[in-house]
């Protein structure tokens, strides 16, 4: 395992040189133009640089909304899987793939096809290596998420049947990183990252917080090709515009903050870790009951990929906000329409978005067949980090 955190000195010349460990050769040699990964890397120097705090509504960390605490929610299967996959690797493999718990690694995911990446790719792996690591996703997330998290990455490949480019998109251009080392007590945890599909999973006793998670795909689809018939993020579509929909006209238009969608309109995705967003459109205490209900089933939505006890956990966290939870819209109201949407709160950033066409065309016009997702946990505790602090702080008189 590396024994520090990489230092800014260090982590600028890694990122400029375009050497992070388990990249795969093929993507490098001969993936999008140089100045194009140049111009991606200094975007991810600059965040790095900047210490970590995390999304807020106005710069400031809204202190005591997060506490280690007993959950009563076993995290057991995920230790248990997470050191039956290490063990299933080589040596040289599992240098690759660990790291710190307080690594800048888990900073350094992107969303975006053509960063570079760390830790091991399922590309580097043989099959019954590949099936332990969908055993840990399986252990930490729930039947939905895992089958998601598949369903992408095998739209990543349709991708790469479209395009032609097997060197750019494919299914097992995904890499897993283990932070720390998987304990009962300790805190640790995982990292899925690559185009599309990125989850950030940590553990500290029986606590889970597994954000920031980014799904998405272009196309939704599979038309033809090896997967036909996968699709992906069709219930965070229809549930969000359902929910648009039970508003009343006055409410609508509360929510509404923009008429004209752009081509993108995510705010949180890769390298936004310290992301200032302020409250905007309907406000969860002006919400009916049954509203409440309804905007509460979209969350869970998107805390159910975590497993069934750990999302409940989650939700619980979010009910106790629900007065302070805001739900905003940019664009179309109707099936079929592109539109845009966020659920905001202090203790959880949802976004949905409609994007425009990337690898399958230049128009800036978004399209429902290229989707972006994101959920974070602002004020301080993507990651897991501010239970990292308080951790620290209790068990070592220190802070990470």
């Amino acid at each position: 395992m590396r024994s520090a955190t990489l230092s800014g000195t260090a982590r600028t010349a890694v990122l400029s040189l375009g050497l992070l460990v388990g990249g795969s050769a093929s993507l490098k040699a001969q993936g999008p133009p140089a100045d194009i990964r140049e111009r991606f890397r200094k975007q991810a120097e600059a965040a790095l640089a900047e210490p970590f705090k995390g999304v807020t509504a106005d710069g400031k960390i809204v202190p005591g909304l997060y506490r280690v605490q007993a959950t009563g929610v076993s995290t057991e299967p995920v230790v248990l899987a997470a050191e039956k996959f290490l063990a299933g690797l080589t040596e040289g493999q599992r240098d690759k793939v660990l790291f710190p718990v307080e690594d800048a690694e888990w900073r350094m995911w992107d969303n975006r096809h053509i960063s570079d990446r760390q830790g091991i790719a399922f590309e580097q792996m043989t099959e019954e290596q590949r099936a332990l690591a969908f055993e840990l996703f399986g252990a930490g997330l729930s039947a939905k998420g895992l089958a998601e998290t598949q369903d992408i990455m095998k739209l990543n490949e349709t991708l790469a049947e479209l395009t032609a480019k097997p060197e750019e998109y494919g299914q097992w251009l995904y890499w897993v990183s283990i932070m720390g080392t998987p304990s009962a007590t300790e805190p640790w945890g995982w990292q899925l990252d690559g185009h599309h599909c990125i989850i950030n999973y940590f553990v500290l006793g029986d606590q889970v917080v597994m954000s920031p998670v980014f799904m998405g795909s272009e196309p939704i689809r599979a038309e033809a090709g090896k997967f036909q018939g996968t699709v992906v993020l069709q219930d965070e579509q229809d549930m969000g515009l359902s929910f648009m929909q039970s508003l009343t006209e006055k409410q609508q238009a509360q929510a509404r903050i923009a008429t004209e969608k752009g081509p993108t309109n995510n705010l949180g995705e890769a390298y936004h870790d310290n992301l200032v967003l302020d409250y905007a459109g309907l406000r969860g205490s002006d919400l009916t009951q049954p509203q409440r209900e309804g905007l509460l089933e979209v969350v869970r939505e998107y805390v159910g990929r975590m497993r069934e006890g750990h999302a409940e956990v989650r939700m619980e966290e979010v009910r106790k906000h629900l007065d302070d939870t805001w739900f905003a819209w940019i664009g179309e109201a109707e099936i079929g329409g592109v539109f845009y949407y966020r659920i905001h709160s202090p203790v959880i950033l949802i976004e949905f978005d409609h994007q425009r066409p990337i690898a399958l065309g230049k128009d800036q016009v978004p399209t429902p067949n290229h989707i972006h997702t994101v959920v974070r946990t602002p004020n301080g505790n993507d990651y897991g980090k501010d239970l990292l602090r308080q951790h620290y702080a209790k068990e070592h008189g220190s802070k990470p």
